[in-house]
Protein backbone atom coordinates (compact mmCIF):
# COMPACT_ATOMS: atom_id res chain seq x y z
CA UNK A 1 0.00 0.00 0.00
CA UNK A 2 1.55 3.20 -1.28
CA UNK A 3 -0.58 5.99 0.73
CA UNK A 4 -1.03 9.74 -1.39
CA UNK A 5 -1.35 12.63 1.08
CA UNK A 6 -3.03 16.19 0.01
CA UNK A 7 -3.36 19.13 1.71
CA UNK A 8 -6.93 20.53 2.06
CA UNK A 9 -8.26 23.71 3.48
CA UNK A 10 -8.74 22.93 7.32
CA UNK A 11 -4.93 22.43 7.00
CA UNK A 12 -5.43 18.72 7.73
CA UNK A 13 -4.00 16.82 5.08
CA UNK A 14 -5.98 14.18 3.56
CA UNK A 15 -4.89 10.41 2.76
CA UNK A 16 -5.18 8.31 -0.14
CA UNK A 17 -4.47 5.16 -1.49
CA UNK A 18 -5.72 3.15 -4.57
CA UNK A 19 -6.20 -0.69 -3.80
CA UNK A 20 -6.99 -3.78 -5.57
CA UNK A 21 -10.57 -4.56 -5.43
CA UNK A 22 -10.13 -7.43 -2.73
CA UNK A 23 -11.12 -8.44 0.40
CA UNK A 24 -7.76 -8.47 1.99
CA UNK A 25 -7.41 -4.69 0.85
CA UNK A 26 -10.03 -3.67 3.95
CA UNK A 27 -6.73 -4.61 6.23
CA UNK A 28 -4.91 -2.17 4.45
CA UNK A 29 -8.24 0.87 4.57
CA UNK A 30 -8.09 0.28 8.03
CA UNK A 31 -4.88 0.18 8.50
CA UNK A 32 -4.91 3.87 6.37
CA UNK A 33 -7.63 5.12 8.95
CA UNK A 34 -5.81 4.63 11.96
CA UNK A 35 -2.44 6.12 10.52
CA UNK A 36 -4.84 9.48 9.63
CA UNK A 37 -6.50 9.31 12.90
CA UNK A 38 -3.34 9.25 14.72
CA UNK A 39 -2.00 12.11 12.93
CA UNK A 40 -4.90 14.11 14.08
CA UNK A 41 -5.10 13.07 17.12
CA UNK A 42 -8.29 11.38 17.00
CA UNK A 43 -7.88 8.21 18.29
CA UNK A 44 -11.22 7.85 19.82
CA UNK A 45 -12.83 7.22 16.41
CA UNK A 46 -11.09 4.87 15.07
CA UNK A 47 -12.96 1.76 15.52
CA UNK A 48 -16.21 3.41 14.19
CA UNK A 49 -14.22 4.65 11.20
CA UNK A 50 -11.71 1.67 10.73
CA UNK A 51 -15.22 -0.68 10.58
CA UNK A 52 -16.55 1.96 8.32
CA UNK A 53 -13.73 1.68 5.88
CA UNK A 54 -13.99 -2.15 5.91
CA UNK A 55 -17.65 -1.87 4.97
CA UNK A 56 -17.13 0.27 2.57
CA UNK A 57 -14.42 -1.75 0.78
CA UNK A 58 -16.35 -5.09 1.26
CA UNK A 59 -19.38 -3.76 -0.96
CA UNK A 60 -16.99 -2.44 -3.78
CA UNK A 61 -15.58 -5.77 -3.57
CA UNK A 62 -18.94 -7.74 -3.33
CA UNK A 63 -21.58 -5.34 -5.72
CA UNK A 64 -18.60 -4.01 -8.10
CA UNK A 65 -16.83 -5.52 -11.19
CA UNK A 66 -13.96 -3.14 -10.33
CA UNK A 67 -10.48 -4.09 -10.63
CA UNK A 68 -9.30 -1.18 -8.21
CA UNK A 69 -10.98 0.96 -5.53
CA UNK A 70 -9.58 3.71 -4.07
CA UNK A 71 -9.97 5.19 -0.25
CA UNK A 72 -9.48 7.94 1.19
CA UNK A 73 -9.62 9.70 4.47
CA UNK A 74 -10.36 13.80 4.62
CA UNK A 75 -10.99 15.71 7.39
CA UNK A 76 -13.53 18.24 5.36
CA UNK A 77 -13.85 20.61 8.59
CA UNK A 78 -12.53 20.84 12.28
CA UNK A 79 -15.93 18.79 13.15
CA UNK A 80 -15.60 15.64 11.24
CA UNK A 81 -13.69 13.15 9.08
CA UNK A 82 -14.86 11.42 5.95
CA UNK A 83 -13.82 7.97 5.54
CA UNK A 84 -14.90 7.10 1.33
CA UNK A 85 -14.48 4.38 -0.90
CA UNK A 86 -13.96 4.82 -4.66
CA UNK A 87 -14.90 2.43 -7.49
CA UNK A 88 -15.57 2.26 -10.97
CA UNK A 89 -19.37 0.80 -10.56
CA UNK A 90 -22.42 3.76 -10.74
CA UNK A 91 -24.43 0.54 -8.98
CA UNK A 92 -25.76 2.79 -5.93
CA UNK A 93 -25.51 1.12 -2.41
CA UNK A 94 -28.70 0.28 -0.80
CA UNK A 95 -29.06 -0.34 3.11
CA UNK A 96 -31.17 -2.93 3.48
CA UNK A 97 -32.29 -5.26 6.51
CA UNK A 98 -30.48 -8.21 6.86
CA UNK A 99 -31.98 -11.21 8.33
CA UNK A 100 -29.98 -12.66 11.59
CA UNK A 101 -29.47 -15.73 9.22
CA UNK A 102 -27.74 -13.68 6.64
CA UNK A 103 -24.27 -14.22 5.77
CA UNK A 104 -23.85 -10.41 4.09
CA UNK A 105 -26.15 -7.61 3.20
CA UNK A 106 -25.27 -5.75 6.16
CA UNK A 107 -22.43 -3.48 4.89
CA UNK A 108 -24.24 -0.26 4.33
CA UNK A 109 -26.52 -0.93 7.36
CA UNK A 110 -23.79 -1.09 9.70
CA UNK A 111 -21.96 2.29 7.95
CA UNK A 112 -25.49 4.15 8.58
CA UNK A 113 -25.23 3.08 11.97
CA UNK A 114 -22.52 3.99 12.84
CA UNK A 115 -21.95 7.26 10.77
CA UNK A 116 -22.94 10.58 11.35
CA UNK A 117 -24.16 11.26 8.15
CA UNK A 118 -23.29 8.76 4.94
CA UNK A 119 -24.25 9.07 0.85
CA UNK A 120 -23.28 8.44 -2.59
CA UNK A 121 -21.54 10.81 -5.15
CA UNK A 122 -21.80 9.94 -8.83
CA UNK A 123 -18.83 10.31 -10.68
CA UNK A 124 -18.87 10.40 -14.61
CA UNK A 125 -16.63 7.17 -14.21
CA UNK A 126 -18.11 5.73 -11.27
CA UNK A 127 -19.55 6.68 -7.64
CA UNK A 128 -17.76 7.50 -4.22
CA UNK A 129 -19.43 5.99 -1.17
CA UNK A 130 -18.21 7.96 2.62
CA UNK A 131 -19.46 7.98 6.23
CA UNK A 132 -18.46 10.78 8.12
CA UNK A 133 -17.81 11.00 12.22
CA UNK A 134 -17.82 13.47 14.42
CA UNK A 135 -14.88 14.67 15.99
Amino acid sequence: MHAHTTAHHTGHPGYTTTLTCRPESAAHARALVRAALATWGLEHLTDDAATIASELVANSVTHTGSHAIRVTITRPSTSHIRVAVVDKSKRLPVARDADARDESGRGIAVVQALAWRWGTDLLPWGKRVWGELRC
